[in-house]
């Protein structure tokens, strides 16, 4: 959600900054903008649009020389998307320049009160009421812009990253950062400086970087240390530079057409990354620090408590049957934007494990922060090295599912399952829950599962021809039981997010609790009905749903017969253990969405509304 991209040092600043803006397209936003230092005066130009508006305006509307820039992408929340409300802002003086992700909660009387002091405002935003202040303070209290920034944001409520930079000072940019992301990338000997939103837009120049932790902020000179403080208490904080785990060609296309449909074929070797080195098959044995230095704190946990919003939500409802059978923990799975204001019970045997694919999402971390408060020992999910909630565990793990850039997350949730299946079946051989044969045939099975996925993607050029005959359809209705319950709330929620297609995911059982009365010839039916669990029942739910005309796409093991006589569509994957499936039938799912998508002409990788990664409430 937003972008931040700031460079000082001895390049054009222009192009390190639209490339950069580029990268962070996938954050979602409504418009962009760019300020340049340009020998004492401030080359400013903004647009509603996309970041290739923005280049073609800037070319024509202002000098691209200097050394010293910031650029933003915005995801409008106060004032509608428009020019004047875009990023960067100009104080009343035209001396400061701000860019800002976040949200400042009390900048309607922070406004009234600079209004009264004779401040004027040309836009809606928070944001510009935020670098007035900055003014306000640097001017009466005589600070340096360092200083002014920082009393100025101990009188703010609310979350921000941002990135301020001063006309009469060529070579310095400010960075501060309260719940928002933000990462500075250090170049050799400290000649250059790039500040983002992460670190994908400075990648090819360093791979060194410093992210900022809450309420610390950044005075960021070319060919100086950094300097790092405290904004509660103006404390000196010692900068900590981590070697970047990223390189350029993961976070391009690759030759295919979106980045999500790169990330759908990449699941193979994201989920062998995710056990590589951790599931020895042979040997038996899961090997997993976060795990092994605490395996007491889960193993005499009185209930699992999985936080986690959207496509890592499901993750989690997938984990909490997987966990329950396995390991016979009672596992309770919660949106965290419920759980974080509804006053939980939360107690020290509580073992709450957050599952986010940023390491970012704000409900996550505030869930995060509450079970920590309330003593419950936390385990992070996440997949970016270094992120906020990786951080903030008490332990966890990564992924390792390389940059996922597509805003409908694919490859995340396979690993996410992945990795929590491993959990579960490491808890469940310490508790003696599951008998040795068992536990080795599921590391088995888990380890055919990269090649059973190879597998599904050839089914791509099939899923394209159903998607041909249902991308019209107004209405989709998506049903599973047991393990796949979780895949069809997720099948539903790409084809939402992507193709702009309602979509509703249901336990097949509840269909004669309601959602049978939607069943028409308009009406879709993607029901996932492999061998493995409730078969015979699912069955029968085909049958109800086509004596009502309903047409069907059933997703189907190999060889399926019975199902087949039933249905308009199958789509075969493999066979696997129940509690595996997920990882094939969610294949198929994903395809069908995106095919739909490109089909309606809609934008695959920045669907409309939607961010990455939600910062902010």
């Amino acid at each position: 959600m937003c972008g931040i991209v700031g460079y000082v040092g001895f390049r054009e600043a222009y192009p390190i900054i639209i490339k950069g803006l580029k990268r962070l397209e996938y954050r979602g936003y409504d418009s962009s903008g760019i300020a340049l230092l340009d020998n004492g005066s401030i080359k400013l130009s903004k647009t509603k649009g996309k970041v290739v508006d923005l280049e073609n305006r800037a070319k024509d509307e202002i000098s691209l020389n200097g050394t010293l820039g910031i650029g933003h992408t915005r995801w409008a929340t106060h004032g509608e998307p428009n020019d004047v409300n875009s990023h960067p802002h100009i104080s009343n003086s035209g001396d400061l320049v701000i860019i800002h992700n976040g949200i400042i909660e009390n900048y309607a009387p922070l406004k009234k009160e600079l209004i009264n002091r004779g401040y004027t405002f040309v836009s809606d935003t928070d944001t510009e009421v935020l670098i007035n202040l900055i003014e306000d303070v640097k001017k009466n209290d005589g600070l340096k812009l360092g200083k002014a920034v920082r009393v100025a944001l101990t009188q703010v409520v609310g979350a921000y990253a941002i990135a301020v930079f001063d006309k009469n000072k060529p070579n310095e940019i400010v960075a501060a950062r309260m719940g928002s992301p933000l990462a500075i990338g250090v170049g050799e000997d400290d000649k250059e400086f790039f500040i983002a939103s992460d670190a994908s837009p400075f990648i090819e120049y360093t791979n060194n970087a410093i992210y900022l932790e809450d309420e610390e902020i950044a005075v960021i000179r070319k060919g100086k240390k950094i300097k790092i403080r405290k904004i509660s208490d103006d404390s000196i904080v010692d900068p900590y530079i981590q070697e970047l785990q990223l390189n350029l060609e993961q976070i391009e296309k690759d030759g295919y057409d979106h980045f999500m449909l790169k990330e759908i074929f990449e699941q193979p070797n994201a989920i062998t990354d995710t056990y590589r080195g951790r599931m020895l098959v042979n040997e038996g044995i899961i090997r997993m620090a976060g795990i092994d230095d605490n395996l007491e704190r889960f193993l005499n946990a009185d209930r699992i408590i999985i936080v986690a919003c959207g496509t890592s939500w499901h993750a989690g409802l997938v984990a909490e049957y997987v966990f329950e059978e396995l390991s016979r923990i009672p596992v309770e799975v919660e949106y965290a934007s419920e759980f974080r204001y509804r006053n939980p019970i939360i107690t020290e045997k509580d073992v709450v494990i957050a599952i986010s694919q940023s390491g970012e999402t704000a409900d996550t971390r505030a869930a995060i922060q509450l079970a920590k408060s309330k003593g419950a020992f936390v385990f992070g999910v996440c997949n970016v090295v270094g992120s906020t909630i990786a951080r903030e565990s008490d332990a966890g793990a990564y992924t390792h599912a390389g940059p996922e850039i597509g805003v409908a997350s694919t490859k995340a949730f396979t690993t996410q399952i992945t990795v929590l299946t491993l959990i579960a079946l490491k808890l469940a051989k310490a508790k003696g829950a599951i008998s040795n044969s068992d536990y080795h045939m599921h590391l088995r099975e888990l380890e055919l599962i990269p090649e059973k996925v190879k597998e599904c993607l050839t089914l791509d050029n099939h899923i394209k021809e159903i998607a041909v005959v249902y991308k019209d359809m107004p209405n989709f209705l998506y049903l599973g039981r047991g393990f796949n319950f979780p895949v069809a709330l997720e099948g539903a929620l790409k084809l939402k997010e992507i193709s702009y297609i309602h979509a509703e995911g249901y336990p097949a059982a509840e269909m004669k609790h309601g959602p049978i009365a939607l069943i028409d010839e308009q009406m879709p039916v993607v029901i996932i009905a492999t061998k493995k669990g409730h078969y015979d029942k699912v069955v029968s739910n085909i049958q109800e749903i086509k004596s009502r005309k309903g047409k069907i796409i059933a997703i189907v093991n190999n060889g399926d017969v019975s199902v087949r006589e039933i249905a308009d569509y199958v789509i075969e994957v493999p066979e696997t253990l129940e509690l595996l499936s997920p990882l094939l039938t969610t294949i198929p799912l994903q395809l069908l969405s995106y095919h739909i998508a490109v089909m309606r002409e809609c934008n695959v990788d920045q669907p409309r509304n939607l961010a990455k990664s939600v910062t902010v409430e």
